[in-house]
């Protein structure tokens, strides 16, 4: 039995009545999401999904994906998830890396889209590389959710758990993200680095949480190697289909979120709600805010708003969630200019990127974590495993320093990824679609800051000859089947040339001044 679900059997029996997950028109206590999970493992198990088998969750934020993920996880077998805001391109791209036994998806994106939903289906047809589709659906508001809530698996018998044999390297969940081309790669978590990560958010301790809205979509590190957290606080998970400043601002007040998890453009998206100050927020004490650096003015404004602590974590998908952070009550030098100090058991170091020596305080380098957390390796992808992890450290590719304090600044990236509301883009991927425009020579993207989501993509354009150079709507438009929203170009720069090295290649340092105007 693997930790997730040795944990959610424990968690079940612990706290039995309590509400384990609410969504919009809906809850299900902790020993009703037993019964479920214990038939849709029946149903999963008749399908032939056990050990060493890979299920992927390609459905959207709700109460069927974290029912599926304890359902799969019971019978030992290793869990991914597939972004619901990709677009059919995207998931396809993750679906042939990952290459999964059964993938669990919804009648919108199933493979036999024009009829009903079917109980199996092949997946090639449809570019799922996988052996089997099954379509499941979550429960409407007016429907039981004890007996609506992944009905096509369940026919009323459980399957028993296999025998329990723990072995530290049972991988337990693929988290995708991508790489500095933008090609998914999927940073897998076994037994050993999900108990790490448990540890480090519980102490070992149950029962101490309360609720928790969940801010990430459920295929991010932040819930698939959290869960397991989650359940052993006793924590109540609001779901949200898709986070949107307004209603989670709702079920902040509503719910007495204690602490409120996200991203810096969530912050900044919740302040702008035009009647926050109606809501009552008195149980909020503090804001732990992650995925890219947080303005000081935002920080600023956030405490005082919400009248709340507020902390900056530092963290990545290969590190399992863990890094630093400051503390609620650290100085204003400390929560304003840095990302704090290392989370206990978690080791920070700065390296040379060209040789990997180790640098002095205040020099600049990579940032390299060492922790139980970290990542297992890349899956099925010993070539980028053995460059991200050396001697147990993983090397990020983002770059800073650490101050004589011991805490952490972030000064830039070795790549050219950038962060735009908490989701990372890769400019190689977003011109790769944009150069397919009819009106387009060539293009380049490079990001500008931006108040609410730190950073938008700015498309620099050639225009071909004698043709009307495309506005950024026109090229959303035409890429919109491609690449998720948040990929797409927020503005347009038309050039004569893109601006290239002595080499004759791309200049991003003099796109990045064209695009910013500095």
């Amino acid at each position: 039995m693997t930790v997730l679900a040795r944990t959610f059997d424990e968690a079940s029996s612990r706290f039995g009545s309590r509400p384990a997950l609410v969504w919009p028109g809906g809850a299900i206590s902790y020993q009703d999401l037993a019964v479920v999970v214990d038939e849709a493992a029946g149903g999963l198990a008749a399908l032939g999904v056990g050990p060493g088998q890979l299920v992927a969750l390609a459905l959207p934020s709700g109460p069927a994906y974290v029912a599926a993920y304890l359902a799969a996880s019971r019978l030992g077998a290793a869990v991914t998830g597939i972004n619901s805001r990709y677009v059919a391109d995207e998931r396809r791209k993750v679906a042939a890396r990952a290459q999964p036994d059964l993938v669990l998806t919804t009648p919108a994106q199933a493979a036999d889209r024009g009829g009903p939903p079917a109980r199996t289906t092949a997946g090639e047809s449809e570019g799922w590389e996988a052996p089997a589709v099954l379509v499941v659906e979550d429960p409407g508001p007016d429907l039981d959710p004890r007996r609506a809530l992944l009905a096509e698996l369940r026919d009323g018998s459980t399957a028993p758990a296999p025998p329990f044999e723990h072995r530290d390297d049972t991988v337990e969940a693929v988290v995708f993200t991508s790489g500095t081309t933008g090609t998914p790669k999927g940073a897998t978590f076994t037994a050993a680095q999900i108990a790490a990560i448990t540890q480090g958010d519980t102490g070992g301790s149950w029962g101490h949480g309360g609720a928790q809205l969940v801010a990430t979509g459920l295929s991010h590190v932040g819930f698939m190697t959290k869960l397991a957290g989650s359940l052993q606080a006793g924590a109540t998970l609001h779901l949200l289909p898709r986070w949107r400043a307004a209603e989670a601002l709702e079920v902040i007040a509503r719910a007495r979120i204690a602490y409120v998890g996200g991203v810096a453009a969530q912050v900044s998206l919740l302040l702008g709600v035009p009647d926050f100050d109606r809501h009552d927020l008195s149980a909020v004490q503090g804001l732990i805010i992650g995925g890219g650096p947080s303005p000081a003015a935002l920080v600023t404004a956030a405490r005082e708003r919400f009248g709340a602590g507020y902390s900056v974590r530092y963290s990545s998908t290969e590190s399992g969630g863990l890094g630093t952070l400051t503390a609620f009550d650290a100085p204003d030098a400390e929560t304003l200019e840095t990302v704090g100090r290392p989370r206990p058991g978690t080791e920070v170091a700065i390296r040379d990127p060209a040789t990997g020596r180790p640098l002095d305080a205040g020099e600049v380098g990579r940032i390299c974590l060492r922790s139980g957390a970290v990542m297992a390796g890349y899956w099925r992808d010993p070539e980028a495993t053995a460059a991200s992890l050396v001697d147990d450290w993983l090397l990020t590719d983002d770059l800073g320093w650490i101050g004589d304090d011991g805490c952490l600044r972030v000064s830039g990236r070795l790549t050219e990824m950038y962060i735009r509301g908490g989701y990372n883009v890769f400019p190689q991927e977003v011109e790769a679609a944009l150069a397919r425009h009819p009106s387009v020579a060539s293009v380049a993207v490079a990001p500008r800051p931006s108040d609410v989501m730190g950073e938008v993509g700015v498309a620099v354009v050639v225009p071909c000859p004698g043709a009307t150079p495309p506005t950024a709507a026109e090229l959303r438009d035409f890429a919109a089947d491609r690449l998720a929203a948040y990929k797409l170009p927020e503005a347009v720069v038309v050039v004569d040339a893109l601006p290239l090295t002595s080499m004759d290649k791309l200049d991003r340092r003099a796109l990045r001044g064209l695009v910013t105007g500095s």
